[in-house]
């Protein structure tokens, strides 16, 4: 071949081919980026992508402008989530947003490749394998971690300060999460004395009435509801049965004070899906999910229903009044 001729080939090729990746890359600036979101359940009344809209929309991801949803929810039912990961991932969406742990762990099996963020996970994310360490993650995974066990003590804590007489205590455990057997050893650490733990079992609703009637053959004076998927779909019905069994209660989140429960203490709801909002713009604007530490909740709510405390007998004191974010009337 004429050497002239071939560089001239040459240089059209790589005009060319300069030309082809300056308008991907465009067509990439101007694309909407695919956000994959996968869920146990619902997040209260709603969904985790709609509770995710504000958040992004502070940090300017407009939905229809920049970004997209594909949600996918197992309706409570974990044993679907593999597959709807698996559609997530045959979809090729940017990231993946996932939570709680059950929801993270089909998500984590399903790619090695497409970042996914976790929204919240009760479960230590080291343990179970999600992440590598909190500083470091080293995969694909990070996000938020909203580990609960820490907060048992101070659960126990509010309860005696509303009754200072409590003497026998239930917990309600789901038998189907591991942790929860660590969740026990903590309370039992911190256990005053004269004072008895009364485990009471239930994996779903089919089991809470004869969890909340061992409560009560076993005369507990209050109950605490270890933090589960399946409780907070249904704090509504386990706020009921605590009240009809006159048991006072506390649990993880406000929407259990809000149906009926008297306390509840844990992470501002709020800040956890602000801090999943900023993971998913720093992964979408090009950082590694591998570098981006793992980060805890820093902001924590108290909340009181008043009516239910009336309703027990109950005289909240001042001190703990004081200190609630929150007093349902």
């Amino acid at each position: 071949m004429n050497r002239r001729y071939f560089n001239r080939a040459l240089a059209g090729a790589l005009v060319a081919a300069s030309s082809d990746a300056l308008c991907q890359q465009a067509a990439k600036a101007t694309s909407i980026y695919r956000i994959g979101v996968l869920s146990l359940t619902h997040f209260g009344n709603t969904t985790l992508a709609k509770v995710l809209v504000k958040p992004l929309e502070a940090r300017g991801l407009i939905v229809g402008r920049d970004i997209a949803f594909d949600e996918r929810t197992a309706e409570g039912n974990a044993e679907r989530l593999p597959s709807l990961a698996a559609e997530l991932v045959l979809l090729n969406v940017d990231l993946i947003v996932a939570g709680p742990a059950a929801a993270i762990r089909a998500a984590h099996d399903a790619t090695t490749t497409i970042p996914i963020v976790m929204a919240f996970s009760g479960d230590d994310p080291v343990t179970s394998g999600f992440v590598t360490s909190l500083a470091r993650p080293g995969g694909n995974v990070t996000g938020v971690t909203a580990q609960v066990r820490d907060l048992a003590p101070k659960w126990m804590e509010l309860l005696r300060d509303v009754l200072p007489g409590i003497t026998r205590i239930a917990v309600l455990t789901n038998p189907g999460r591991p942790e929860h057997l660590q969740y026990m050893k903590t309370l039992a650490a911190v256990r005053p004395p004269g004072v008895v733990l009364q485990t009471a079992e239930a994996r779903g609703p089919d089991e809470y009435e004869a969890a909340f009637a061992a409560m009560s053959l076993a005369r507990a004076n209050a109950l605490i509801i270890l933090g589960d998927v399946a409780f907070s779909r249904d704090s509504g019905k386990l706020a009921a049965l605590a009240l009809a069994h006159r048991l006072p209660s506390i649990y993880l989140f406000r929407a259990f004070v809000v149906s009926g429960g008297l306390l509840a203490y844990g992470p501002d709801e709020a800040q956890l899906l602000e801090l999943a909002a900023l993971y998913i713009d720093k992964i979408l604007k090009g950082a590694n999910p591998a570098d981006l530490p793992v980060e805890q909740p820093t902001r924590f709510r108290l909340a009181i229903n008043q009516t239910t405390a009336r309703t027990l007998g109950l005289t909240i004191p001042e001190s703990v009044r004081l200190r609630a974010d929150e007093v349902v009337q």
